[in-house]
């Protein structure tokens, strides 16, 4: 059902700092930076092999990340898998009976389709399925990394 895992999300309070951290500290290459209004964050794509990393900031206190964070404070946040045909994974986990936090897939980063499961079906984890873009975004230019 799942193809591969896209990438780990992590709640940040601080976009810059963590980006710092990850570039600078870490070694990992910005690709990507975004404000997806509809969930409520600006959020980063960060390579790692194949998969990504994603930090996540929320735009306000009283969005989902925002909510996170302050229960919670800064950390993982999420799982993502990456499937082909997400209404039909969709489909297939509320048959199983697993409790769905999203019935329909919504527009996440890059233009890509996403859905979450709510964490009680999935082991405490909260976990997201994504439908990648059909041509996703080039990757961020140098350029364009040197303004973020």
């Amino acid at each position: 059902m799942f193809g591969r895992i896209d990438h780990v999300g992590l709640a940040v309070a601080d976009l810059d700092e963590a980006i710092d951290l990850h570039v600078n500290v870490f070694g990992l290459e910005l690709v990507h930076r975004e404000t997806v209004s509809e969930q409520g964050v600006e959020a980063v794509l960060l390579d790692v092999g194949e998969n990504h990393v994603e930090l996540l900031a929320p735009l306000s206190d009283e969005t989902p990340v925002g909510r996170f964070l302050a229960k919670r404070g800064p950390g993982l946040h999420h799982v993502a898998y990456q499937v082909e045909d997400i209404e039909l994974t969709l489909r297939r986990l509320r048959d199983q009976g697993l409790r769905l936090v999203d019935e329909q897939p919504r527009t996440g980063i890059r233009a890509s389709r996403v859905a979450f499961l709510h964490p009680s079906a999935s082991g405490g984890v909260l976990t997201e399925i994504v439908e990648p873009a059909k041509s996703e975004a080039e990757p961020m230019t140098s350029e364009a990394r040197q303004s973020v």
